[in-house]
């Protein structure tokens, strides 16, 4: 390894375990495109491959075929022709692989495996006879299938019910940074902004490397926003359309899901965004919303003592929030965009919702705070329409902490500038919903008004009934 590979030691520690091992290796690496997969192992090898590869998009298995002939070629020094299937390419690679040295670890690193399994292909009945047949037997092998089709990779390998059931060693799923990470990040490429700004450049892009990557230390956050997403033909100018279009197949599907999502502040029930989209309630929906949800794009969103059908879910990834409600359709028509609005409306409206996700992406430093990262809990979200009989009005619960310890957290979101301060009507709307959600849903635990905002609760007459905060500080620890 070069370099300290900043924000993935774990996946680190679990490759060098692997290396480690005197037996075969087949270790899958996934998570959402751009996140640093490639990197991370490439980085961690130091580019020491016996056999490397990645796969050509929306390319036919002929062209695969020669590009995996190229490498093969490249790094044996002979001169193969290109072969006619998978089962004659993985044939080849084996007759390469039993020339090298048998004492010497031999890491083969296939990228982007879910573009080489075009139609018709047999990528995958191949690879299993290869590996079952010949590459398990191999104490001294090392086998990465890398993908960022996560759907793909849990459908084929970890979720196989054939020979390739259970035949990983190792697998991991790699996140994108959470906050702490994202400043080490952009310390290291010489980018000191303040927390504040650090917590609104993760609204924007999330904890995603290769945008990270395309900030620039010479300008200000609201510049580097301004030059990436609103300049003509700015670095990410096409990035929504290739990044739905690379990982999904029927991607205009896709995109109609995440862009009913994003008109929702609480989300949508199946039923519900099925009919906002036209899209059929069937199996191939069910199974849209799940490749949405492995891939990052959605979350589920439980609700207090509902049944799972009742589930919503919501638009989870920042940048495809943050393009659909402002980039798309902008493309140099004002290049200042982000420098002009920071009094807008609706950019406060956006930033109220992107760090309740924020948030609930960040819930492991939330429970830290609290001290009860070692107790069970559970976390979803409360709303009722309220009852006119009983007097009490509809109330909304941001984030609810069902703890095993009898204890509920009602967290209320916000996000400021400087310090919240509660006046006599928040006050009022803070009573109202603990005293709703203990009549309505009947709740005799213990329950704590809990505050999460950017620099905490300013204290006065009205800020008595808060029993515990988190700011936004705590959400850079790690977890």
């Amino acid at each position: 390894m070069r370099n300290e590979i900043i924000g993935r030691k774990e996946q680190c520690e679990r490759l060098k375990a692997c290396l480690e091992q005197n037996s075969a290796q087949l270790i899958l690496v996934y998570g959402r495109r751009r996140v640093g997969k490639t990197y991370l192992i490439n980085e961690y090898f130091e580019d020491r491959f016996a056999f490397k590869m990645t796969g050509a998009y929306d390319q036919p298995k002929k062209v695969q075929l020669a590009n995996f002939t190229a490498e093969l070629n490249r790094k044996s020094g002979k001169k193969w022709n290109a072969p006619g299937n998978w089962f004659q390419a993985f044939e080849l690679l084996r007759q390469y692989l039993e020339q090298l040295p048998q004492d010497q670890k031999q890491v083969v690193f296939m990228d982007e495996m879910p573009w080489l399994d075009t139609h018709k292909s047999s990528l995958l009945p191949a690879f299993e006879f290869f590996w079952n047949d010949w590459g398990s037997t191999r104490h001294n092998l090392v086998f990465i299938v890398c993908g960022s089709a996560a759907s793909w990779m849990d459908e084929k390998f970890s979720r196989n019910r054939g020979g390739l059931y259970n035949r990983h060693t190792c697998r991991i799923y790699l996140e994108p940074f959470n906050l702490g990470q994202m400043e080490e990040f952009l310390k290291s490429r010489k980018i000191y902004w303040t927390r504040y700004e650090v917590v609104e450049c993760y609204m924007v892009m999330g904890g995603i490397p290769y945008y990270l990557n395309l900030l620039n230390s010479q300008y200000s956050f609201n510049q580097n926003i301004d030059r990436i997403f609103f300049s003509k033909r700015g670095e990410l100018w096409d990035e929504f359309d290739m990044l739905y279009r690379t990982l999904f197949t029927n991607s205009d599907h896709y995109i109609q899901i995440v862009e009913a999502l994003a008109k929702k502040r609480g989300g949508l029930t199946r039923e519900e965004l099925a009919r906002e989209t036209g899209i059929s309630l069937n199996g191939s929906f069910s199974k849209m919303l799940s490749n949405l949800i492995a891939s990052g794009f959605v979350c589920e969103a439980s609700q207090y003592l509902q049944k799972k059908k009742n589930m919503r879910y919501q638009l989870s990834d920042p940048y495809t929030a943050f393009y659909l409600r402002f980039s798309k359709g902008q493309n140099g028509k004002d290049e200042h965009f982000w420098s002009h609005s920071t009094d807008l409306p609706s950019r406060r409206t956006w930033e109220g919702l992107a760090f309740e996700q924020l948030c609930k992406a960040h819930i492991l430093q939330i429970k830290q705070k609290l001290g009860i990262d070692g107790v069970l809990s559970t976390v979803s979200v409360w709303s009722n329409k309220g009852d006119a009989e009983l007097g009490i009005p509809g109330a909304q619960i941001d984030m609810v902490i069902d703890r095993r310890d009898r204890t509920i957290n009602l967290c209320e979101i916000k996000f400021s500038e400087d310090e919240y301060v509660i006046g006599k009507e928040d006050e009022a709307s803070l009573r109202n919903k603990k005293t709703a959600f203990r009549t309505l849903t009947r709740c005799r635990k213990t329950i704590q008004m809990t505050m999460i905002t950017t620099y905490g609760v300013k204290q006065n007459m009205y800020s008595g009934m808060i029993q515990n905060q988190v700011t936004m500080d705590d959400l850079f620890h790690e977890k």
